[in-house]
């Protein structure tokens, strides 16, 4: 049974992965998790959470993969106690002192061995089996075959999970320094101020205060950052080296992304698993949210250097979310981006992707308009079915 396994850095987007396919999702959990950026999930709504998942037959695990100090093992094990009271599906370790505090003060929680425990050989994926864990979370340094290794040389019931999409660490599996260096932001305590992003220029040491730019073109060049990973066209190869787990990068990002990318992954899994061709169509639809230029990463062996922009590519924008259906006909939309009377819109849904021409629009007190300048106002807009609630409308694909 594969998984696909979403990112969910709010209540929001953990319940648009939810709608558009996701198997399980993953959050932070409180002071322990790797990303501070996302909003946090405090006690209730981790409750709320995973009461929300097990409803619709969901998994929720949580992420507490910090490196933690001594002063901080109390807490952990507290709040480990804390989920498995709560009937969380699995929790994502990196430090070995967090894997014995849960261990120790929740005996029943499982245990999933995160990315940043750096398993790169078999012998380490069953070392951590031997202690417990019921899951590792491989390296993405490793290739295809090497993963064919490790599933073939560690004991069957260790489940194996990959990253599949989303942004890669110019460190070695996230264990960076440089944010800290630079900033005293630690990335390991999910505090990663993405030096890798930022643009550089070097200085010659007799030349003081003259700055010159690392030009690779005229838009200027990041000499750290990856390409985004997306794997969407090779899963079948991931799921006969035995992954038995896919999953999404991206617990900072949109609840768009969120949906965008995990309906176009539950597509592909769906039709792997129904002995169906791969649709070139969904590599278009990844395209459709913000990411940079896009590589397979590690998976078909060493990607070596790359000589790119490192900028963020989007060739549409999100219009609208849907809200409701009202009796007279109308969809109701909360605004993202304003879009105008006579545009042609694409609403994307988990089933399907519609075109709409945009016509009769009315505002929230019922007034004809002909555009959208508001942000997150209420806008009415004439259709002849409902959508699902939790639907984006989206400009048509553009270059841009």
């Amino acid at each position: 049974m594969l998984e696909l396994l979403a990112p969910a850095g709010s209540m929001s987007a953990l319940k648009s992965a939810y709608l558009y396919g996701a198997d399980a999702c993953y959050i932070g959990g409180g002071d322990y998790s790797l990303r501070h950026g996302a909003v946090s999930f405090d006690r209730d709504a981790v409750r709320e959470a995973v009461g929300y998942a097990h409803e619709r037959g969901k998994k929720l695990h949580v992420a507490i993969n910090a490196v933690v100090r001594s002063g901080e093992i109390e807490g952990v094990s507290k709040y480990a106690k804390f989920l498995e009271s709560i009937g969380i599906d699995a929790v994502i370790v990196s430090d070995p002192g967090v894997f014995f505090a849960v261990k120790n003060n929740a005996p029943n929680l499982p245990i999933h061995i995160s990315t940043q425990a750096n398993i790169v050989n078999y012998e380490t994926a069953s070392f951590w089996y031997k202690m417990g864990a019921e899951r590792v979370v491989l390296a993405r340094e490793l290739s295809l075959e090497e993963i064919k290794e490790i599933r073939a040389k560690t004991p069957k019931k260790l489940e194996i999970e990959t990253f599949v999409h989303g942004a890669m660490c110019m460190s070695h599996s996230g264990r960076c320094l440089l944010s800290n260096y630079l900033t005293e932001r630690d990335a390991n305590h999910g505090a990663c101020a993405q030096p890798c992003r930022w643009k550089y220029y070097i200085m010659e040491e007799k030349r003081p205060g003259e700055y010159m730019p690392i030009i690779e073109n005229d838009r200027g060049t990041f000499v750290f950052n990856s390409k985004d990973l997306c794997m969407i066209e090779h899963l079948p190869l991931l799921a006969e080296a035995g992954v038995t787990s896919f999953k999404i990068e991206g617990r900072a990002k949109s609840e768009y992304y969120v949906a965008c990318v995990v309906r176009a992954y539950r597509k592909a899994i769906d039709l792997y698993n129904n002995g169906k061709p791969f649709d070139k169509e969904l590599l278009r639809e990844v395209g459709k949210v913000s990411h940079r230029e896009y590589t397979t990463g590690f998976y078909f062996g060493q990607p070596g250097e790359i000589h790119t922009y490192g900028s963020y590519i989007r060739t549409c924008d999100v219009c609208a979310v849907v809200t409701g259906y009202d009796e007279r006909g109308y969809l109701v939309l909360e605004q993202r981006n304003k879009f105008s009377a006579g545009d042609t819109v694409e609403a994307m849904t988990p089933g399907a992707i519609e075109e709409i021409k945009v016509e009769d629009m009315l505002d929230g007190e019922g007034n004809a308009i002909d555009s959208t300048p508001h942000a997150q106002m209420k806008i009415l807009l004439k259709y002849p079915k409902a959508l699902p609630v939790g639907s984006y409308l989206r400009t048509k694909e553009c270059e841009k």
